[in-house]
C-alpha cells in the first residue's frame, strides 16, 4: 500500500474511532433506561428491598452484578477500537468471577449438605432464566448497533463481549426483584443465562460486525 492511501485510510478511519466512544455511551445508558423501564413495569423491584439490601446476602448479590456488569462494559468499551490493548479490561472480569466463588464456597460451608440443592434450585429458577435475557435485549442492540460503526479485530468476541456486558446489565437489574438470594443460586442460574446472552452476542456478532 502507498503511503498516501495509508494517510487517506486513516484519515477516514479517524471519525469513526472518535464516534466511538459517544456511541457506546448513549448504548450503554438508552439501554439501562429501557430495561429498568421495563423491570420496574412488569415485575417491579420486591417489597421488602429496603431492608434486604442490608443483608449479607442480597448486598453481595448485588455488589457481584453490579461488578460485572461495570468490568464487561469496560471491555466492550475497548473492544470496538483496532490496536488497543485489553489485558486490564479482560482481567478485571476475575474480581466479580472471584467474589462469586468466594461467596459460593462460603455459602456450602456455613450451609448443611442436605440443604444446599434447595438453596441452588431456589424457588424462581426458570424466570431467572427467561428474564435476565429480555432484560438484557436493548443493552445488547445498543451495543452491537454502536460496535458496528468501530473495527472490532474479532467481531465474535467482540459480540460475547457486548452480550456479557448485557448480561451483566440485566443481572445486576433483575437482582433488585429477585427473592432467591443464596449465592449458589446466582452462581448457577444468574450465571446460566449471562452465559446465554453472551453466546449470543458472539453469534450476532460474529456476522453482524464483520468489517
Amino acid at each position: 500500500m502507498k503511503t498516501d492511501d495509508l494517510i487517506s485510510l486513516l484519515a477516514q478511519d479517524a471519525p469513526i474511532r472518535m464516534r466511538l466512544g459517544p456511541l457506546l455511551v448513549g448504548a450503554l445508558l438508552i439501554g439501562v433506561a429501557v430495561s429498568t423501564a421495563l423491570l420496574l413495569s412488569a415485575v417491579g423491584i420486591r417489597p421488602d428491598m429496603a431492608s434486604a439490601i442490608e443483608t449479607a446476602r442480597v448486598l453481595f448479590k448485588v455488589v457481584v452484578t453490579l461488578t460485572l456488569a461495570v468490568a464487561a462494559c469496560g471491555l466492550v468499551f475497548r473492544i470496538g477500537r483496532p490496536g488497543v490493548p485489553l489485558w486490564l479490561s479482560s482481567l478485571a472480569l476475575f474480581v466479580p468471577l472471584i467474589l462469586l466463588v468466594t461467596g459460593a464456597a462460603a455459602e456450602l460451608s456455613v450451609t448443611p449438605q442436605d440443604a444446599w440443592e434447595t438453596a441452588m434450585l431456589g424457588r424462581n429458577a426458570s424466570f431467572c432464566l427467561f428474564f435476565i435475557p429480555v432484560l438484557s435485549l436493548a443493552p445488547l442492540a445498543g451495543f452491537l448497533w454502536a460496535l458496528k460503526s468501530g473495527a472490532a479485530e474479532s467481531p465474535g468476541l467482540a459480540g460475547a463481549a457486548a452480550g456479557l456486558a448485557a448480561g451483566g446489565i440485566a443481572a445486576a437489574l433483575y437482582a433488585w426483584h429477585c427473592t432467591d438470594d443464596s449465592p449458589l443460586f446466582i452462581a448457577v442460574w444468574y450465571t446460566t443465562a449471562i452465559a446465554a446472552v453472551t453466546a449470543i452476542g458472539a453469534l450476532i456478532g460474529s456476522r453482524y460486525l464483520k468489517w
